[in-house]
């Protein structure tokens, strides 16, 4: 009993300090864990990115032992021998090797031998039947994506129809390259200041070309509806638009040369010599452009009836009646261009900006009429004279509406000036 009491103070005094340290384990792991929270909270508050994931490593490519991109057709492959197996297969290449068929095949050396580094991607493992499968995969998808455009964008029976109208008339007044006998011409081929038997010649054709522009306004559908004050403002503004964009599509660029409507060849230096001068490179420049957009007789008709039907035109009097006219056009030749070429969507805008380049080399042709008057003896037909003077009238209306109105600095008898 004695012993008991002489000890227990002791006993106590060890628990105590027993539950003291258990307690203030207990609140530095609390601790610990409430600063590890908040840090995680602040991560996600302040948004601190997370650090990335580390790259993945691949095994080196199996043919040539360069780095590797992951597994195509089956192996490790960098991409160029992944490359290199698809064209194989897919072209049914041959090679032959000019060695022993046995040519070491590395990152330096992997291009000297290509029947070895075939043979080669054939023994690590690459399927043919994996090629295959890519691309049956991929033309799947250009199906899909084909009958997807094709879903989305259809004619309705009234665009049809505005369609129908529009290329049998722009075939019928403008005939294909393919249906005319071409023939040249012997005259000069250095630049002169005009060739007057050219332009005699040219003079001619470009008469007929405006009667048939005139037959091809008047099978657009509602221009004849249009007041006859109207359609004279169209045709005299868009008729240049519409044949420098019809003698465009007849040029050849390998032989530099444009075909007019009855099978006349000239080159460039001959239809500068024509009467062109200056504009001639303006206007070949504009025929490259075009070639890219590859437009067949259908869409080269709707955008010549687009620029025809144009209601920002300069004195209409009813240009909102126009615009109604050509809202139908655009849409006809936004879903005409958009089924024919399915992988390629912005052939539409890229060809309504070409309607801006055409009104920019108009206006560089109603300044060339001023030069012709002054270099050609007698007077132009007067068909030709009447569109280009209408055309020279309307870019001088259009400066004029542009300028500042001039500010008058005459000071009136009675009144004194300004103090």
């Amino acid at each position: 009993c004695v012993i008991y009491l002489n000890v227990a103070p002791f006993l106590i005094y060890i628990y105590i300090y027993c539950f003291i340290i258990g307690v203030r384990r207990v609140l530095v792991s609390a601790a610990v864990e409430s600063r590890s929270s908040s840090s995680c909270s602040e991560d996600l508050f302040t948004g601190r990115p997370s650090p990335p994931p580390p790259p993945r490593t691949y095994k080196p490519c199996f043919v040539c032992q360069d780095k590797s991109s992951g597994y195509h057709y089956g192996v490790s492959a960098c991409e160029g021998c992944k490359g290199f197996f698809r064209r194989s297969v897919q072209k049914n290449m041959v090679y032959t090797c000019h060695r022993d068929r046995n040519c070491s095949i590395n990152k330096i050396t992997r291009n000297r031998c290509q029947y070895c580094r075939l043979q080669r991607c054939f023994a690590v493992g690459m399927s043919k039947e994996s090629v295959r499968n890519d691309r049956n995969k991929r033309k799947a998808q250009k199906e899909a994506v084909k009958m997807t455009i094709m879903e989305t964008y259809e004619l309705t029976a009234e665009l049809g129809l505005i369609v129908e109208k529009i290329c049998r008339a722009h075939r019928e007044t403008f005939p294909s390259l393919c249906q005319l006998g071409k023939y040249t011409t012997s005259s000069a081929e250095q630049k002169i200041q005009l060739d007057l038997g050219l332009w005699d010649k040219f003079s001619e054709l470009a008469t007929k070309c405006i009667i048939k522009v005139v037959e091809f306004a008047k099978r657009v559908p509602g221009f004849t509806g249009l007041t006859i004050a109207d359609q004279i403002t169209l045709l005299k503004a868009a008729c240049l638009d519409i044949l420098i964009l019809r003698i465009c599509t007849r040029y050849t660029p390998d032989q530099d040369t444009m075909t007019f409507s009855d099978g006349l060849t000239l080159t460039r230096t001959q239809i500068h010599n024509a009467g062109f001068g200056p504009l001639t490179d303006q206007v070949f420049t504009f025929a490259g452009q075009l070639l890219p957009l590859e437009m067949d007789e259908t869409e080269s008709g709707l955008l010549s009836a687009i620029c025809l039907v144009s209601g920002d035109r300069q004195d209409l009097e009813e240009p909102l009646k126009v615009e109604v006219l050509q809202e139908p056009l655009l849409e006809a030749l936004k879903i005409y261009s958009r089924r024919r070429r399915p992988s390629m969507p912005l052939m539409f805008p890229k060809a309504l900006m070409k309607i801006t380049d055409l009104r920019t080399i108009s206006a560089r042709g109603a300044e060339r009429v001023v030069t012709l008057k002054m270099e050609i003896p007698g007077s132009m037909p007067p068909l030709i004279q009447e569109m280009l003077e209408d055309l020279q009238n309307l870019q001088m209306s259009q400066r004029r509406a542009r300028a500042p109105p001039p500010t008058s600095t005459h000071t009136p008898r009675n009144s004194s000036p300004p103090t």
